[in-house]
């Protein structure tokens, strides 16, 4: 899923800022949202969980769930 991020993320920058943490290394903040499967995209707007998007999916599958950001 990275490689996609980083596509959606160079396309769409003026819109939209993706950020990537690495669970492992930082498992507080994953528990802290509830997070329970890897990978999972949360969606913020106003420091709020808008929408959470959870599993591998295609460029044009994220590019469908995040049409209403981008």
């Amino acid at each position: 899923v990275a490689p996609i991020l980083d596509e959606i993320n160079s396309e769409h920058s003026e819109k939209i800022t993706l950020l990537k943490m690495n669970v492992d290394e930082n498992p507080v903040t994953p528990s802290s949202y509830r997070i329970t499967g890897i990978p999972t995209i949360n969606v913020y707007q106003g420091g709020e969980v808008v929408k959470s998007i959870t599993g591998a999916r295609s460029k044009a599958a994220l590019l469908k769930e995040l049409a209403d950001f981008i």
